[in-house]
């Protein structure tokens, strides 16, 4: 038990690694995905994937997923990826109880007679497989071919993949193929930005008893932020290291010297993640509870791609000497760290009154519609929706494209006129590093389980053509 529990009013660990439900924290997106993910499972027919960095809260997920499930689904976890084929299919079996013959074929058709009985009294079966990125191709197909027990009109088996990153490489394989075109729904647990950890530090004091004033002081909440890559496992370790810190000196509020102590006493801040930036510098991410696209080539003849995260409007000149590995004044390195918190400050009060950024609408007014009539009537409702909807308002992403021009956007709009109302279609520019590309997405929804419902009423031609993604308001806003 630690040590400064009596000293700071805690009834438990407030910063344990291992997973505990009742210190789930929803913000930073964790709610929504939570939301999407159980009515993913409850009204989809296809496999879930939810991917993330080690550490950003995947098992947790998995965790509050079984408890928030009705009592009639029936939840196999697996968290053993180095399963053989035949034996994934003997730990499903072994977790209802079955007994099933050793042939593959017959193993197969027992199980699925299993599950419509299941079925029949009202039960479903979700499959919840840990470590999914680690699996061997030969399991992975075997995972498809459960997918498939089904029986005259519905699927037997709802499969839920987690996995890090290299799930997503993984399921690129040609020879996966068949299995990546049955992931209807992709999650990405993204790592938290600073304001979030400092939230976060705080909500998990409260979780864990303590009632009075933040004990991190805004300093010390930047600096784990920083160090720990909103990785919400490296918080936890920061946050309990610099608590014993500050326990030690006997001060009840954590400076921070005492998120310095922590930093030098964990190894993983000394290596950085290869290609990652500081979570300070990353600002907000891709919001999970996002649907993921996949690349689709469409009767318009333009080549859709899945949005990548786009990084926000550069950071004030002084944030760079943020950096923890270089040595600075401490005037100067206070100045720095004001700045940005202050940015941060403005960024969430922006969000709060839920506008456009001047940054934003001027990106917005970058580019031109060409002359085009259609498309000038888009843009203009698109300015005026992004003005308005709330963060937490959905939409449904059609396509992302890298072809921006004028000419084809308009050709698209004519034929889709045709198809739904237009008024509900909204085109926004966004400005990579090179180039515009254009995001298409269509109506607006007050809850990500109402924009799933919707893409089922879109007409078959979009529904064949596009994944149809849900995106929060907030999300299409940072990603400009």
């Amino acid at each position: 038990m630690a040590l400064y529990l009596e000293h700071f009013g805690l009834n438990e660990p407030p910063f344990r690694i291992t997973p505990h439900t009742d210190f789930f924290f929803d913000g930073a997106d964790r709610g929504a995905t939570l939301e999407a993910l159980l009515y993913a499972v409850m009204h989809d027919e296809g496999i879930v994937k939810v991917s993330g960095e080690v550490g950003s809260g995947k098992t947790m997920l998995s965790r509050v997923l079984m408890e928030r499930l009705p009592a009639e689904v029936v939840t196999i976890y697996l968290a053993t990826p180095s399963l053989a084929r035949d034996e994934i299919l003997q730990a499903i079996a072994d977790e209802l109880g079955l007994k099933l013959a050793e042939r593959r074929t017959v193993a197969l058709r027992e199980l699925q007679e299993h599950l419509i009985k299941l079925y029949a009294a009202g039960r479903r079966v979700v499959i919840l497989i840990d470590e999914a990125h680690a699996m061997p191709e030969e399991t992975l197909e075997q995972v498809r071919l459960l997918s498939n027990l089904e029986s005259n009109r519905h699927k037997l088996l709802q499969i839920v993949l987690f996995g890090q990153p290299e799930l997503d490489a993984t399921l690129a394989k040609a020879s996966l193929r068949q299995l990546r075109d049955r992931v209807t729904h992709g999650f990405r647990m993204r790592p938290l930005a600073v304001a979030e950890v400092a939230r976060y530090l705080g909500f998990r004091m409260r979780a864990a008893g303590y009632r009075g004033p933040d004990v991190f002081a805004p300093r010390a909440a930047t600096r784990i932020a920083r160090a720990s890559e909103g990785l919400t496992r490296r918080i936890n370790i920061l946050a309990d290291k610099a608590l014993l810190a500050a326990y030690s000196q006997g001060s009840h509020a954590v400076t921070d010297r005492h998120v310095k102590a922590a930093i030098v006493d964990s190894d993983f801040t000394r290596e950085p993640r290869r290609g990652s930036r500081p979570a300070i510098l990353i600002g907000a991410g891709l919001a999970a509870g996002a649907l993921i696209t996949a690349g689709v080539y469409w009767f318009t003849g333009m080549v859709e791609a899945p949005l990548a995260p786009q990084r926000p409007a550069a950071a004030p000149a002084a944030t760079p000497a943020l950096d923890t590995r270089q040595e600075l004044d401490p005037a100067l390195e206070a100045e720095a760290e004001a700045d940005v918190l202050a940015g941060l400050e403005a960024e969430t009060e922006s969000a709060a009154e839920r506008h456009l950024t001047a940054a934003q609408a001027q990106r917005l007014d970058a580019y031109s519609a060409g002359g085009q009539k259609l498309l000038a009537e888009r843009l203009t409702a698109t300015r005026e929706i992004l003005d308005a909807a709330p963060d937490d308002a959905y939409s449904l992403e059609l396509f992302v494209t890298d072809n921006a021009d004028p000419g084809r956007m308009e050709r698209f709009l004519q034929r889709a006129r045709d198809l739904v109302p237009l008024d509900e279609l909204f085109v926004i520019p966004l400005s990579g590093s090179s180039r515009t590309r254009l995001r298409v997405v269509y109506g607006t929804y007050a809850s990500v389980a109402d924009a799933l419902a919707a893409r089922k009423r879109l007409p078959p031609r979009y529904q064949q053509a596009f994944q149809a993604a849900a995106r929060s308001f907030g999300e299409l806003r940072r990603q400009m």
